[in-house]
């Protein structure tokens, strides 16, 4: 009975959270108000802020998975002596292990801890990979000029829940479909342009560079190496398929890995734990968990996957075909639900792969050698090249871009 009456559901916690803040910010600001008034007049007038009291550029990380996306903005920053903050909230994050001189990294706190501390900030800029500015629990500090953001991923940006970009003052994104994306839903929602700059992606950068600094190896004729990849939740392969479709690529006699999302280890567990028993691993057959898939990315010929972002970097970094599955997209919580247009991945998955279909479903091996070595592979080369030019701008260039962005725009700003 009590548990019943405590019971809050998430959206009248997420409210009240949001009703918290706000009060916590009006006396956060009302107080500091007051200080000022006093310092200005124990000082006789002369109270002056110091440049202590405001960050000029800050960086808001909600994890430590986009520690990808960061290090190569952060890596531009102490090469050229110039400060920046990093906000995490991962108390393991990479950036915080990482010795820069001029870039100050400092954990804020997980959840709702670190959102508080982020909605009172002081700077001047903040760039973040977090949407949804001003509509749920993150919201504007009235002490930050200029909000940025960067996605994460090369794929369509209005597949973010609704109104995820619309508090945003800027928007620095991967290809000029992006661009075209967020000006339509301006359009249509008539609400003000943001400044929009197309950078590219600077963790896809990162790992090109990796790429090109390995040791050239010559290319011989082998079986492929295939890496299954799939999404979590009903939609994957894992659920959809099950066991059937691991018996089919066993069967072909090719080395499978097998790398799971990692949140299926969380939400799907005994599904997980049942696989894993039935087929142990073997010298045709490896279950692959670590945290850096650069080289899994590496070893493997041909990818099989859903919906998830990772065929982006296998087709475009290391230019290798996938194989994905059919799956259909509830468009009503996004913002492509505004937008009459096709997406993108509509047209970018047939040129970089070849679909899974209930048709060739029983000819697994044949696909995968037609799209790694047969008659499809040229086809896709060229496919890759074109998904490359549209959704990967300024390749090798773009840390250098937003920096440049964020410190012009901080001068912008001071005058």
């Amino acid at each position: 009975m009590l548990s019943t009456i405590l019971y809050i559901d998430p959206g009248t916690g997420s409210m009240l959270f949001s009703i918290i803040i706000g009060i916590a910010g009006v006396l956060v600001f009302a107080l500091r108000s007051l200080l000022i008034k006093f310092k200005f007049v124990f000082s006789g007038g002369r109270s002056k802020k110091t440049d202590s009291d405001n960050i000029p550029i800050c960086i808001f990380s909600e994890g430590k998975r986009y520690w990808s996306i960061f290090s190569p903005i952060c890596d531009v920053f102490e090469k050229r002596g110039k400060e920046i903050w990093y906000l995490t909230a991962s108390p393991d994050d990479p950036a915080l292990s990482t010795e820069f001189k001029f870039v100050h990294t400092e954990f804020i706190g997980e959840g709702n801890k670190a959102i508080s501390r982020m909605n009172l900030i002081e700077a001047d800029i903040v760039l973040s990979t977090t949407p949804s500015l001003d509509v749920f629990q993150w919201k504007r500090s009235k002490s930050v000029k200029w909000y940025v953001h960067i996605p994460h991923m090369p794929t369509d940006i209005n597949v973010y829940r609704m109104f995820a970009l619309d508090f945003y003052d800027a928007v620095l994104v991967a290809g000029e479909y992006q661009k075209d994306e967020i000006r339509r839903i301006e359009k249509i929602r008539e609400i003000p342009a943001k400044e929009i700059d197309v950078v590219g992606l600077p963790y896809m950068d990162k790992m090109k560079e990796r790429l090109d600094a390995l040791p050239k190896e010559q290319k011989t004729k082998k079986e492929p190496v295939v890496l299954l990849a799939p999404s979590w939740g009903d939609s994957g392969i894992l659920k959809a398929y099950g066991s059937d479709f691991i018996d089919l690529l066993v069967s072909t006699g090719y080395k499978i890995i097998i790398r799971p999302h990692p949140q299926s280890f969380v939400s799907e567990k005994d599904q997980m734990d049942i696989l894993m028993q039935k087929y142990p691993e073997s010298d045709k057959l490896e279950w692959n968990r670590d945290s850096d898939n650069f080289n899994i990315l590496n070893e493997a010929d041909i990818m099989i996957s859903d919906f998830s972002g990772v065929i982006f970097d296998f087709a475009l970094v290391f230019e290798k075909p996938v194989i994905y599955t059919e799956f259909k997209l509830d468009k009503s919580p996004y913002d492509c639900a505004w937008d009459d247009e096709p997406l993108w991945l509509d047209s970018a998955l047939p040129m970089i792969g070849r679909q899974l279909t209930q048709d060739n479903f029983q000819n697994i091996s044949t696909l995968i050698n037609d799209c790694v070595n047969g008659s499809d592979s040229i086809d896709l080369e060229n496919g890759r090249n074109t998904a490359h030019d549209q959704a990967w701008a300024n390749t090798g260039n773009s840390a250098n871009l937003i920096a440049d962005y964020l410190l012009n725009k901080h001068k912008e700003l001071i005058k």
